[in-house]
Protein backbone atom coordinates (compact mmCIF):
# COMPACT_ATOMS: atom_id res chain seq x y z
CA UNK A 1 0.00 0.00 0.00
CA UNK A 2 2.84 2.40 0.86
CA UNK A 3 4.52 1.68 -2.47
CA UNK A 4 1.28 2.41 -4.35
CA UNK A 5 0.85 5.72 -2.52
CA UNK A 6 4.45 6.70 -3.24
CA UNK A 7 4.11 5.82 -6.91
CA UNK A 8 0.91 7.84 -7.09
CA UNK A 9 2.76 10.86 -5.75
CA UNK A 10 5.76 10.36 -8.04
CA UNK A 11 4.46 12.79 -10.73
CA UNK A 12 4.27 15.52 -8.08
CA UNK A 13 7.86 14.85 -7.07
CA UNK A 14 8.96 15.11 -10.71
CA UNK A 15 7.30 18.53 -10.94
CA UNK A 16 9.24 19.73 -7.91
CA UNK A 17 12.45 18.26 -9.27
CA UNK A 18 11.89 20.02 -12.62
CA UNK A 19 11.48 23.44 -10.98
CA UNK A 20 14.50 23.01 -8.70
CA UNK A 21 16.75 21.71 -11.47
CA UNK A 22 15.81 24.47 -13.92
CA UNK A 23 16.31 26.99 -11.11
CA UNK A 24 19.88 25.78 -10.59
CA UNK A 25 20.58 25.99 -14.32
CA UNK A 26 20.47 29.81 -14.14
CA UNK A 27 21.27 30.50 -10.48
CA UNK A 28 24.69 32.06 -9.75
CA UNK A 29 27.20 29.92 -7.81
CA UNK A 30 25.17 26.72 -8.25
CA UNK A 31 25.27 26.86 -12.06
CA UNK A 32 29.02 27.39 -12.45
CA UNK A 33 31.02 25.11 -14.72
CA UNK A 34 33.58 24.20 -12.09
CA UNK A 35 30.88 22.36 -10.12
CA UNK A 36 30.49 18.79 -11.48
CA UNK A 37 27.20 18.06 -13.18
CA UNK A 38 26.56 14.98 -11.06
CA UNK A 39 26.85 17.14 -7.94
CA UNK A 40 24.33 19.62 -9.34
CA UNK A 41 21.86 16.86 -10.16
CA UNK A 42 22.42 15.16 -6.82
CA UNK A 43 21.92 18.40 -4.88
CA UNK A 44 18.80 19.20 -6.90
CA UNK A 45 17.44 15.72 -6.21
CA UNK A 46 18.18 16.00 -2.49
CA UNK A 47 16.61 19.46 -2.21
CA UNK A 48 13.54 18.34 -4.20
CA UNK A 49 13.19 15.31 -1.91
CA UNK A 50 13.20 17.59 1.17
CA UNK A 51 10.70 20.00 -0.39
CA UNK A 52 8.46 17.09 -1.41
CA UNK A 53 7.59 16.49 2.26
CA UNK A 54 7.12 20.19 3.10
CA UNK A 55 5.05 21.32 0.09
CA UNK A 56 1.39 20.43 -0.46
CA UNK A 57 1.68 18.03 -3.41
CA UNK A 58 -1.62 16.90 -4.99
CA UNK A 59 -2.05 13.66 -6.90
CA UNK A 60 -1.35 14.02 -10.63
CA UNK A 61 -2.09 11.74 -13.55
CA UNK A 62 0.47 11.53 -16.35
CA UNK A 63 -1.52 12.83 -19.29
CA UNK A 64 -1.27 15.76 -21.69
CA UNK A 65 -2.18 18.28 -19.01
CA UNK A 66 0.56 16.91 -16.75
CA UNK A 67 3.26 17.50 -19.36
CA UNK A 68 2.04 21.08 -19.74
CA UNK A 69 2.46 21.48 -15.98
CA UNK A 70 5.95 19.98 -16.27
CA UNK A 71 6.83 22.54 -18.93
CA UNK A 72 5.40 25.27 -16.70
CA UNK A 73 7.63 24.18 -13.81
CA UNK A 74 10.71 24.38 -16.03
CA UNK A 75 9.75 27.87 -17.21
CA UNK A 76 9.10 29.07 -13.65
CA UNK A 77 12.46 27.75 -12.44
CA UNK A 78 14.29 29.39 -15.36
CA UNK A 79 12.48 32.69 -14.78
CA UNK A 80 13.36 32.85 -11.08
CA UNK A 81 16.99 31.83 -11.64
CA UNK A 82 17.33 34.26 -14.56
CA UNK A 83 16.15 37.19 -12.42
CA UNK A 84 18.81 36.36 -9.80
CA UNK A 85 21.48 36.07 -12.50
CA UNK A 86 20.33 39.30 -14.14
CA UNK A 87 20.59 41.37 -10.97
CA UNK A 88 24.10 40.09 -10.19
CA UNK A 89 25.15 40.87 -13.77
CA UNK A 90 24.90 44.56 -12.84
CA UNK A 91 28.31 44.20 -11.21
CA UNK A 92 29.99 43.08 -14.42
CA UNK A 93 28.25 45.81 -16.42
CA UNK A 94 29.56 48.38 -13.94
CA UNK A 95 33.04 46.89 -14.41
CA UNK A 96 32.63 47.24 -18.17
CA UNK A 97 31.86 50.95 -17.77
CA UNK A 98 34.94 51.41 -15.61
CA UNK A 99 37.20 49.39 -17.92
CA UNK A 100 36.16 51.49 -20.89
CA UNK A 101 37.25 54.67 -19.10
CA UNK A 102 40.45 53.15 -17.67
CA UNK A 103 41.61 51.75 -21.00
CA UNK A 104 41.20 48.11 -19.94
CA UNK A 105 38.38 47.45 -22.41
CA UNK A 106 40.81 45.74 -24.82
CA UNK A 107 41.97 43.25 -22.18
CA UNK A 108 39.05 40.99 -21.27
CA UNK A 109 39.55 37.77 -19.32
CA UNK A 110 37.75 34.43 -19.46
CA UNK A 111 35.42 33.87 -16.55
CA UNK A 112 36.14 30.29 -15.37
CA UNK A 113 32.65 29.96 -13.90
CA UNK A 114 30.70 30.78 -17.04
CA UNK A 115 33.31 30.42 -19.79
CA UNK A 116 32.43 33.85 -21.23
CA UNK A 117 34.62 36.92 -21.63
CA UNK A 118 34.44 39.37 -18.74
CA UNK A 119 36.00 42.80 -18.11
CA UNK A 120 38.91 42.91 -15.68
CA UNK A 121 37.37 45.25 -13.12
CA UNK A 122 33.98 43.60 -13.63
CA UNK A 123 35.47 40.22 -12.80
CA UNK A 124 37.15 41.70 -9.72
CA UNK A 125 33.86 43.22 -8.50
CA UNK A 126 31.97 40.02 -9.29
CA UNK A 127 34.45 37.97 -7.26
CA UNK A 128 33.94 40.34 -4.32
CA UNK A 129 30.18 39.99 -4.69
CA UNK A 130 30.34 36.19 -4.65
CA UNK A 131 32.62 36.16 -1.59
CA UNK A 132 30.37 38.64 0.20
CA UNK A 133 27.33 36.57 -0.77
CA UNK A 134 28.86 33.44 0.73
CA UNK A 135 30.12 35.30 3.83
CA UNK A 136 26.65 36.56 4.80
CA UNK A 137 24.89 33.29 3.83
CA UNK A 138 22.92 35.06 1.12
CA UNK A 139 23.02 31.89 -0.98
CA UNK A 140 20.62 30.40 1.57
CA UNK A 141 18.20 33.21 0.72
CA UNK A 142 18.43 32.20 -2.92
CA UNK A 143 17.48 28.65 -1.96
CA UNK A 144 14.62 30.05 0.12
CA UNK A 145 13.44 31.75 -3.06
CA UNK A 146 12.68 28.50 -4.85
CA UNK A 147 11.18 27.02 -1.67
CA UNK A 148 8.78 29.90 -1.01
CA UNK A 149 7.88 30.07 -4.70
CA UNK A 150 5.30 27.35 -4.01
CA UNK A 151 3.39 29.79 -1.80
CA UNK A 152 2.82 32.02 -4.84
CA UNK A 153 2.89 29.50 -7.70
CA UNK A 154 1.21 26.19 -6.90
CA UNK A 155 2.10 22.96 -8.66
CA UNK A 156 -1.28 22.70 -10.38
CA UNK A 157 -1.37 26.37 -11.43
CA UNK A 158 -0.66 27.64 -14.93
CA UNK A 159 1.22 30.80 -15.92
CA UNK A 160 -1.14 33.58 -17.05
CA UNK A 161 0.71 34.43 -20.27
CA UNK A 162 -2.08 36.73 -21.35
CA UNK A 163 -1.10 39.18 -18.61
CA UNK A 164 1.01 42.09 -19.88
CA UNK A 165 2.63 42.61 -16.49
CA UNK A 166 5.23 39.83 -16.94
CA UNK A 167 7.16 41.38 -19.90
CA UNK A 168 6.71 44.85 -18.36
CA UNK A 169 8.21 43.56 -15.11
CA UNK A 170 11.19 42.09 -16.96
CA UNK A 171 11.79 45.40 -18.74
CA UNK A 172 11.65 47.27 -15.41
CA UNK A 173 14.12 44.78 -13.97
CA UNK A 174 16.51 45.43 -16.85
CA UNK A 175 16.23 49.17 -16.22
CA UNK A 176 16.83 48.74 -12.49
CA UNK A 177 19.86 46.55 -13.19
CA UNK A 178 21.44 49.25 -15.36
CA UNK A 179 20.70 51.89 -12.73
CA UNK A 180 22.54 49.84 -10.09
CA UNK A 181 25.45 49.32 -12.50
CA UNK A 182 25.59 53.07 -13.12
CA UNK A 183 25.58 53.77 -9.37
CA UNK A 184 28.52 51.42 -8.86
CA UNK A 185 30.52 52.86 -11.76
CA UNK A 186 29.80 56.58 -11.39
CA UNK A 187 32.48 57.34 -8.68
CA UNK A 188 35.34 56.04 -10.82
CA UNK A 189 33.88 57.09 -14.16
CA UNK A 190 33.24 60.61 -12.84
CA UNK A 191 36.79 60.95 -11.52
CA UNK A 192 38.22 59.68 -14.81
CA UNK A 193 36.12 62.22 -16.68
CA UNK A 194 37.71 64.97 -14.58
CA UNK A 195 41.13 63.48 -15.33
CA UNK A 196 40.34 63.63 -19.06
CA UNK A 197 39.31 67.28 -18.68
CA UNK A 198 42.54 68.05 -16.81
CA UNK A 199 44.63 66.29 -19.45
CA UNK A 200 42.86 68.26 -22.16
CA UNK A 201 43.69 71.52 -20.40
CA UNK A 202 47.32 70.42 -19.96
CA UNK A 203 47.56 69.46 -23.63
CA UNK A 204 46.44 72.96 -24.63
CA UNK A 205 48.66 74.81 -22.19
CA UNK A 206 51.79 72.62 -22.47
CA UNK A 207 51.95 71.34 -26.07
CA UNK A 208 55.39 69.79 -25.48
CA UNK A 209 53.88 67.20 -23.07
CA UNK A 210 52.65 64.00 -24.69
CA UNK A 211 49.35 63.46 -22.86
CA UNK A 212 48.78 60.13 -24.61
CA UNK A 213 51.83 58.68 -22.87
CA UNK A 214 51.06 60.23 -19.48
CA UNK A 215 47.28 59.86 -19.61
CA UNK A 216 46.91 56.05 -19.55
CA UNK A 217 49.05 55.32 -16.45
CA UNK A 218 47.61 58.38 -14.72
CA UNK A 219 44.04 57.20 -15.29
CA UNK A 220 44.90 53.71 -14.04
CA UNK A 221 46.51 55.17 -10.90
CA UNK A 222 43.53 57.44 -10.22
CA UNK A 223 41.13 54.54 -10.77
CA UNK A 224 42.84 52.33 -8.19
CA UNK A 225 43.01 55.18 -5.66
CA UNK A 226 39.31 56.01 -6.07
CA UNK A 227 38.42 52.31 -5.95
CA UNK A 228 40.26 51.98 -2.65
CA UNK A 229 38.59 55.08 -1.19
CA UNK A 230 35.08 54.07 -2.25
CA UNK A 231 35.34 50.40 -1.25
CA UNK A 232 32.95 50.89 1.65
CA UNK A 233 30.36 52.45 -0.65
CA UNK A 234 30.71 49.49 -2.99
CA UNK A 235 29.89 47.04 -0.22
CA UNK A 236 26.84 49.13 0.72
CA UNK A 237 25.78 49.00 -2.94
CA UNK A 238 26.29 45.23 -2.96
CA UNK A 239 24.11 44.92 0.13
CA UNK A 240 21.43 46.98 -1.60
CA UNK A 241 21.84 44.74 -4.64
CA UNK A 242 21.09 41.62 -2.57
CA UNK A 243 18.01 43.21 -1.04
CA UNK A 244 16.80 44.25 -4.49
CA UNK A 245 17.45 40.73 -5.79
CA UNK A 246 15.27 39.10 -3.12
CA UNK A 247 12.48 41.66 -3.58
CA UNK A 248 12.61 41.24 -7.36
CA UNK A 249 12.36 37.45 -7.10
CA UNK A 250 9.38 37.76 -4.76
CA UNK A 251 7.60 40.27 -7.02
CA UNK A 252 8.13 38.01 -10.04
CA UNK A 253 6.60 35.08 -8.15
CA UNK A 254 3.58 37.21 -7.26
CA UNK A 255 3.09 38.27 -10.87
CA UNK A 256 3.40 34.73 -12.22
CA UNK A 257 1.13 33.40 -9.50
CA UNK A 258 -1.45 36.11 -10.12
CA UNK A 259 -1.23 37.44 -6.57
Amino acid sequence: MIDLIDMARLPGFLLIFARVTSFFVMLPIFSYRNIPTRHKIGFSLFLAWIMFYTVDVPIFIMNGEYFLLLLKEIVVGLFIGFIAYLMLSAVQIAGGFIDFQMGFAIANVIDPQTGAQSPLIGQYFYTMVILFLLAVDAHHLLLDGVFYSYQYIALDQYIPFEKESIPAFLIDTFNHMFVIAFQMAIPIVGCLFLVDVALGIVARTVPQLNVFVVGLPLKILVSFIVMFLFMGIYFMTIRHLFETLIITMRDLMKIIGGA
